[in-house]
């Protein structure tokens, strides 16, 4: 692909490429090329001065291209928001269940969210709720477009609940156990008292190194997972 080569003009490997790069780039570009890229091994680099003009020069296209993608990802939530909202509504009825990533075997509140953006846009977000607060941009509840991430404090824990919007100041989520995935009403007493605030998933994050190494490692694992089917 040409923007892969704009990306990365000294032909580094999409591996040691990924460690340098913010985790949602990092994600764009693994789960877009699933197991498509061929490139070249790194030639031998005699000299540490050409070493540090090669990552300055991968970093620099780095930043762009990833500005490009921000935008292309926003697009792709905001394009895409009912075929989102729609495969949201498609698991009503789930039950909750802690700690599982497959509505065959049930959906906590974080693995819900993750699921739906990971089914329908093959973008991977982090697992757990207060890990997707630091995704995206902060928005005003007044702001909110269907597709948006709305957090609750349900555990005396800021963040430590997360929905999708669906519009019309309603919001789909898998809640506590003993229940279902359901649509809910945010101006409904216990969840406007709870509410936490929202997100607009554009590409950026504010993930800390070890954070955003998890994440890595969970797109390593998937591409391993796609090459064995």
């Amino acid at each position: 692909m040409s923007f892969f080569k704009d990306l990365n003009p000294q032909g580094i490997s999409v591996k040691r490429l990924a460690k340098q790069l913010p985790a949602a780039l990092a994600t764009f570009l693994v789960l877009s090329a699933g197991s498509t890229f061929a490139v070249d091994p790194v030639a031998d680099v005699s000299k540490e001065t050409s070493v540090e003009v090669a990552k300055e020069t991968m970093f620099q296209a780095g930043v762009s291209y990833f500005a490009r993608v921000s935008d292309r990802l926003a697009d792709s939530v905001t394009g895409k928001s009912d075929q989102l909202i729609n495969r949201a509504m498609e698991v009503i009825g789930v039950r909750y269940r802690w700690d599982t990533e497959l509505p065959q075997s049930g959906l906590d509140g974080s693995s819900f969210v993750g699921y739906v953006f990971k089914d329908k846009l093959g973008f991977l977000l982090p697992r757990q709720s207060t890990q997707m607060s630091r995704m995206g941009k902060p928005i005003n509840r007044e702001e909110l477009q269907p597709g948006d991430l709305v957090f609750f404090n349900t555990m005396r824990l800021t963040f430590s609940h997360v929905g999708i919007y669906v519009g019309d100041n309603k919001f789909i989520h898998s809640p506590s156990k003993g229940t279902n995935v359901r649509v809910d009403d945010l101006s409904s007493l216990y969840w406007d008292k709870r509410f936490d605030g929202a997100r607009r998933l554009d590409g950026s994050d504010n993930l800390g190194d070890a954070e955003r190494k998890e994440l890595l490692n969970e797109v390593n694992k998937l591409k391993r997972k796609s090459r064995n089917l």
